[in-house]
């Protein structure tokens, strides 16, 4: 379903058949747009919005989907760490079992056992919890731009440079979740997955940025290979599975990027298995994959720590699994990152 849907907004088909749904979903975007127009307009106007006693910073972005905010949240989360701050992640917990963390979480505390991370639809309850029982000095918040009840010193907003700008069109008739003039609001804005698109449309994607906000501060990153890593902790170079029959799967909101970069790497993807985003995989879920993989006479399956997580399995029948590791790296303005990274730090020792 999401493929189809996917087909229809950014007008891949050239048949006149995608118009009639191109143009319901367009319509549907409309109350969407008033809405979202009139809950910016109040908190623009500082209404509903609570400042808490220690630095926050706001990893978020303009688009559903995959942008590669959790490698980033790993990134600054790690860099604030190892400067001797002591770091609480906020989330929404979107897609988590009651009781349960979700995905994203299970990732991050794999990757980051000592960093706290409280999920709450209400990131200013769990901001109270953070600095009470967790004395944070500094508090990230996941996925945060849209979330505006809780005041920020730190704005960030991520583009993936493979999907930039959600087909520029509100939801459900594009991706964006805010029109692009809301890129005034940010102070910062990274571009990810560089490496996976041209210089020339990095330039593009610069120009648009600063159409809208001609003053934010631009750096780019890419993604970083780490290697194999199965749900034991053993890793493995890629290399390894060079020339092999592989079946890959994802339920991540960019699969093709995580195709790409596996074919980046030097991996032929024989199958490939595409789910939504956070999907909970059920036992037909998990059969589904093992009979394709039969069917190929796969030699090893991949799939993204996210679903490794949930997972939680070495092998998928006889076929080992693997998780793709996949980190983040400056290519293009990291100094800018750390001098605003440098200054939240500073808020913090002036409040010693």
């Amino acid at each position: 379903m999401m493929a189809v849907y996917l087909k229809i907004i950014n007008r891949s088909t050239g048949s006149p058949l995608i118009w009639p749904p191109l143009f319901l979903l367009w319509l549907l975007s409309v109350p969407y747009r008033i809405v979202i127009a009139w809950r910016n307009r109040r908190f623009d106007n500082g209404q509903s919005v609570m400042q808490v006693s220690v630095p926050v910073i706001s990893i978020g972005n303009l688009t559903t989907g995959g942008t590669g905010k959790t490698p980033m949240v790993r990134y600054i989360a790690s860099w604030l760490r190892d400067c001797g701050m002591r770091v609480t992640l906020l989330s929404r917990g979107y897609k988590a079992e009651q009781g349960h963390p979700n995905d994203e979480a299970l990732e991050l505390e794999r990757r980051l056992p000592d960093v706290p991370h409280l999920q709450n639809p209400s990131r200013v309850e769990s901001a109270t919890v953070a600095i009470e029982e967790f004395a944070a000095q500094i508090l990230l918040l996941d996925d945060g731009f849209q979330h505006r009840f809780l005041a920020r010193d730190l704005d960030i907003v991520l583009i993936d440079a493979t999907c930039p700008f959600g087909y520029g069109r509100l939801l459900p008739a594009g991706l964006l979740r805010e029109p692009l003039a809301s890129l005034s609001r940010a102070a910062m804005v990274i571009i990810t997955r560089v490496d996976q698109v041209s210089a020339s449309d990095v330039k593009a994607i610069r120009t648009v940025i600063h159409k809208y906000n001609s003053e934010v501060t631009i750096v780019e990153f890419s993604h970083l290979v780490e290697g194999l890593e199965n749900y034991s902790g053993m890793v493995m170079g890629l290399n390894a599975l060079v020339g092999k029959k592989v079946l890959a799967f994802a339920g991540i909101g960019n699969p093709p990027a995580f195709h790409k970069l596996l074919q980046a790497q030097g991996i032929h993807i024989t199958e490939c298995v595409e789910f939504e985003d956070h999907h909970r995989y059920d036992r037909d879920d998990i059969q589904q994959i093992l009979s394709k993989a039969e069917d190929i006479s796969a030699e090893a399956i991949i799939c993204t720590m996210k679903d490794l997580v949930k997972i939680q399995v070495d092998r998928l029948g006889n076929i080992p699994l693997w998780a793709l590791s996949v980190g983040t790296e400056p290519t293009d303005g990291q100094e800018l990152l750390v001098q605003e990274l440098v200054k939240i730090v500073e808020l913090v020792k002036l409040d010693e």
